[in-house]
C-alpha cells in the first residue's frame, strides 16, 4: 500500500543519526593530541594566510585527519605532544626533490633527513627524469612497509623522449610525437601530477618549445622545468624563463621555473628582469610560479657544468683529435669562467674519492695541469658531481620575496660517507626558517610557512594538505622558532637539521623530540 513520505519523521531520524555519529566521534580515542597550541608564546600558522591565532588549545587527530581544534578531550589520546612555546604548522612540501632516486633503499625509507626539516611531502621525478612506468614506481615505493613521507609523481620529458627517440638530436616525427603523447597520457592515468623537463640536460635540450607545449598540454596539471639556461651558457636565463611562460600559456598549465636563480657573475642582477617578466605574465592571466632553494651554491654533474650538451664519447673523441682538442679545452675553460672560475667548483663525489671536497683549481695544481684539462680528465674517468658557488645573495633575496616563489631543496637523500654533497639535502627548509626568517629577516614567518605549505598544495592540487583545519589530512609539524636551523654545511653536509619537536605524517608521529620514530606513514599521492 502506498504510504506518503513523512518528512518530519525523516528529519528526526537524520538528527538522531548525526548526533550519534558526532557523539561517537567526540568520545572515540584520539590517535594524537597536540596540546598547548599557542600557549607560552607559541603560534599556530594554519597555512591559510597569516597567524591563525594563539588559540591555547588542542588539535585532535584521528584516522589520519584533524578532527577537532580548541577545547578537546584528550583523556583517551594514544599519544600527546606538548606544543607550548612552539610553532605549529602544516607539514612542509618540497616541490623539487631528487629523493625518489634513493628513498626505496632500506636505510633511507624513513626519510629521516626530510623529517628532521619538517618535510612531509616531496614532488619527485624532476628535471625531466625518473622512470616512464609510474605504476611500477608506485608499487616499488609502496612495497616493504612503505616510505616515511608522502610522494607526488611527475612524468619526465627527458625519460619519455629517450624511450621513444633515444638520444636523437632532432625534432620528433609525427609518429614519434604520438608515441610520446601516449606515454605521457598513461603516466597521468597512473597518477602523475604533471610533467617535468630538464632542457639544460640531454636529451631534453634537443627539444624545441612546440614539443614541450604539446606534451605539457597532454599532461595537464603542472609543467615544472629546469630551464634551458640558468646563466649565459646559451640562450640566457631571461629567455629561458620566458620559455616556461610560453609553455604555460600555450598549454594552459601551471608553469614552474625550477629552482629559479641567476647563475654566474655574468648573470648577477638579472633577477630583476626575470621577476618583471613573471609578474607581467601573471597579470595577463598566465599561471606561472617558481621554486628556489636558499643557498648561494648549486649542484650538478661536472660534465653538465663544464661541457653542457657534450657526451662523454664526444669529449673523448674530440680530445684525441689534435685539431679539435684546443676548441674543446676552450669551451671548458669558458664554461668554468661562467661559473665564477675554478675555485668556485668543488668536487662532491667521484671515482677518486680523495678529491671529494676539493676545489677544481687545487685539483689542477696538484695534477700539474690546467683546470679545464683536470675537469675533462675527471669526466673521462667516470665523471663527478659538483657543488658550484655561483649565485649572489641579492638575487637570492629578490627571488625569495616574491609571492609566487615556493620553497624547494633540489636535494636527494644520502647516507654519511666519503662524498661531500650539497648541504641542501639535509638543510634547505630549516635554513629558510633559521637563516632567512630568524637571522636575516628576509621573510616573515607566516609567509615562509605559506610558501612551504598552502601555496605548493594549491599549485599542485594536493587536496586537504598544506593547511590546518577541521577535516584536513594531518600532516603537521611542531618546531621551535628560536632554535630551528640547518646544521649541514659545505664541509660537513651529512648533519641533520635541528629544532623540530614533532612531525606528523598522515596522522602518525614520524619524528619526535629530535629523532625518528621509525614510522613510515607516507603514501604515493594521486
Amino acid at each position: 500500500m502506498f504510504r506518503p513520505f513523512d518528512f518530519a519523521q525523516a528529519r528526526v531520524a537524520v538528527i538522531v543519526a548525526v548526533a550519534f555519529v558526532t557523539l561517537s566521534a567526540q568520545t572515540a580515542p584520539l590517535d594524537v593530541a597536540i596540546i598547548n597550541v599557542g600557549a607560552g608564546g607559541g603560534q599556530l600558522f594554519n597555512g591559510l594566510g597569516g597567524v591563525a591565532g594563539r588559540m591555547d588549545g588542542t588539535i585532535g587527530i584521528r584516522n589520519g585527519h584533524i578532527v577537532s581544534m580548541g577545547a578537546v578531550d584528550i583523556r583517551n589520546a594514544r599519544e600527546v605532544i606538548d606544543a607550548a612555546g612552539m610553532v605549529v604548522a602544516p607539514g612542509f612540501i618540497d616541490v623539487h626533490s631528487h629523493g625518489l632516486e634513493t628513498i626505496a633503499r632500506p636505510q633511507l625509507r624513513t626519510a629521516d633527513a626530510e623529517l628532521a626539516q619538517g618535510v612531509t611531502t616531496i614532488v619527485g621525478n624532476p628535471d625531466g627524469g625518473g622512470p616512464v612506468d609510474l605504476a611500477k614506481q608506485r608499487a616499488t615505493l609502496e612495497a616493504d612497509g612503505g616510505i616515511g613521507v608522502n610522494v607526488a609523481l611527475l612524468i619526465g620529458h627527458g625519460s619519455v623522449r629517450s624511450a621513444v627517440m633515444g638520444g636523437a638530436n632532432r625534432a620528433p616525427t609525427a609518429d614519434e610525437l604520438t608515441k610520446m603523447l601516449g606515454l605521457v597520457k598513461q603516466a597521468v592515468a597512473d597518477g602523475a601530477f604533471g610533467m617535468s623537463s630538464g632542457i639544460f640536460y640531454t636529451p631534453g635540450r634537443y627539444a624545441k618549445t612546440d614539443e614541450l607545449v604539446a606534451l605539457a598540454r597532454a599532461a595537464g596539471g603542472v609543467y615544472t622545468s629546469h630551464i634551458r639556461d640558468e646563466g649565459n651558457y646559451d640562450v640566457g636565463v631571461v629567455a629561458s624563463v620566458d620559455e616556461v611562460i610560453r609553455v604555460a600559456e600555450e598549454a594552459k598549465v601551471a608553469g614552474i621555473v625550477s629552482h629559479m636563480k641567476a647563475l654566474g657573475p655574468d648573470s648577477w642582477g638579472l633577477s630583476k628582469t626575470m621577476i618583471e617578466h613573471v609578474d607581467a605574465a601573471r597579470k595577463r592571466g598566465v599561471l606561472v610560479w617558481a621554486d628556489q632553494y636558499p643557498y648561494e651554491a648549486s649542484s650538478t654533474s661536472l660534465l653538465a657544468a663544464v661541457l653542457p650538451g657534450v657526451s662523454v664519447a664526444d669529449a673523448r673523441a674530440r680530445l684525441a683529435d689534435a685539431a679539435k682538442k684546443p676548441t674543446l679545452l676552450a669551451e671548458a675553460k669558458e664554461n668554468i669562467r661562467r661559473r665564477g672560475g675554478p675555485h668556485s667548483i668543488a668536487i662532491a663525489s667521484t671515482k677518486d674519492m680523495s678529491l671529494a671536497g676539493k676545489r677544481l683549481d687545487d685539483v689542477a695544481k696538484a695534477k700539474g695541469t690546467s683546470p679545464e684539462q683536470a675537469a675533462i680528465d675527471i669526466i673521462l674517468d667516470g665523471g663527478a658531481s659538483i657543488v658550484s658557488f655561483n649565485m649572489s645573495e641579492d638575487d637570492i633575496r629578490a627571488i625569495m620575496r616574491q609571492d609566487w616563489t615556493m620553497a624547494s631543496s633540489d636535494g636527494a637523500l644520502s647516507l654519511p660517507g666519503e662524498s661531500v654533497p650539497h648541504p641542501r639535502n639535509n638543510g634547505a627548509f630549516a635554513r629558510r626558517l633559521g637563516v632567512y626568517v630568524r637571522e636575516r629577516k628576509v621573510l616573515t614567518m607566516w609567509w615562509a610557512i605559506n610558501n612551504m605549505t598552502s601555496l605548493p598544495a594549491r599549485v599542485f592540487g594536493f587536496t586537504d594538505r598544506g593547511m590546518i583545519r577541521d577535516g584536513a589530512i594531518a600532516d603537521v609539524v611542531v618546531f621551535d622558532a628560536a632554535t630551528i636551523i640547518d646544521r649541514a654545511t659545505y664541509d660537513q653536509p651529512h648533519q641533520l637539521a635541528t629544532g623540530m619537536r614533532a612531525v606528523i605524517v598522515n596522522g602518525r608521529v614520524a619524528w619526535k623530540d629530535g629523532k625518528p620514530t621509525g614510522v613510515r606513514a607516507g603514501v604515493v599521492l594521486r
